[in-house]
């Protein structure tokens, strides 16, 4: 008899797309011989709580099919358990499936994991925060022009997919101001007026903007990178560079690496893996194999 799995499904993600990808996922775990858990839920708050009680009766899977939001919420189910975690990348970014092999609409080659992948150990950030609690990330945690761009593209109903987020930019920008920071590494103190700080434990977010093009997520470290300040015309000139990842060799770039980050601002809000998260200031570190998530014998090249 094959372990059971825990299914949690956005009908949303990927233009609608979410919705079809979990029936078809739901007939292939069937045929390969998996007791299936329903653990949708009507809404996220419902999602999780069939998620966590699944995850305390010892599922050995938990398998989410959705974007880079439905992971977040899966990373947050399965951090430090005995659960796995097992994705169905159905969003339109999906960051964290690339960043770690995974199939990309493609639930066939997804379920065919379970049996025929590896179970690995990766990286989790953490955040204990006073009004949040505790909670967990498996991307990038971004604190400025990034999390006034996502919560503005959050609020829009069109255009869909990327197109939604570059528009949001066009639309920040001229308004936005380089914002007093204190980040503290391990420790070290640095204040600076920044555009962007984002504390990475994968190397994109955005849909592929490689704000950290060399960071591991089994290395046990956060890439930390600090965006200075800058005036429009210059920000717009680096910008693009993000999705290359030659924006690192402009002058107004850092990348530092640390296993734990504070990061303090007034009235700047973070998101993680996409998702709306919580005020600064916030402390995050690093838990080494923190996940276990199934992934490809292999990762593509």
């Amino acid at each position: 008899m094959s372990p059971r799995v825990a299914l949690i499904v956005n009908p949303t993600s990927g233009k609608g797309i979410g919705r079809q990808l979990g029936e078809r996922t739901r007939a292939l775990l069937q045929a390969a011989g998996h007791e299936v858990l329903d653990a949708c839920g009507g809404d996220y708050r419902q999602a999780r709580e069939r998620g966590l009680e699944a995850v305390a009766a010892g599922v050995e899977t938990v398998l989410v099919v959705g974007g880079d939001g439905m992971v977040h919420l899966g990373v947050n189910l399965c951090a430090q358990s005995s659960s796995r975690l097992a994705v169905v990348a159905a969003g339109t970014g999906n960051d964290f499936a690339r960043n770690l092999g995974l199939p990309v609409h493609d639930p066939a080659a997804a379920v065919d994991l379970l049996a025929r992948g590896r179970t690995r150990e990766v990286d989790l950030g953490r955040v204990r925060h006073g009004t949040a609690g505790e909670r967990w990330f498996g991307g990038v945690l971004g604190a400025g022009f990034d999390a006034v761009v996502n919560a503005r593209a959050q609020r829009m109903t069109w255009p869909r997919g990327q197109m939604r987020y570059n528009l949001a930019v066009l639309r920040e920008l001229p308004v936005f101001r380089p914002i007093p920071y204190v980040v503290e590494i391990d420790g070290r103190r640095i204040e600076t007026r920044a555009m962007l700080v984002a504390v990475a434990n994968t190397t994109s977010f955005g849909g592929g903007m490689r704000v950290c093009p060399e960071a591991d997520v089994a290395d046990g470290l956060f890439d930390v990178l600090v965006v200075h300040a800058l005036s429009v015309p210059a920000f717009l000139r680096v910008f693009p560079k993000v999705y290359s990842g030659t924006h690192t060799t402009h002058p107004a770039v850092e990348i530092h690496r640390g296993r734990r980050v504070r990061l303090e601002a007034s009235g700047i809000h973070s998101q993680a893996d996409g998702e709306t998260f919580a005020d600064l200031p916030i402390d995050a570190e690093v838990v080494p194999g923190a996940l276990r998530v199934v992934t490809p014998l292999e990762v593509p090249a």
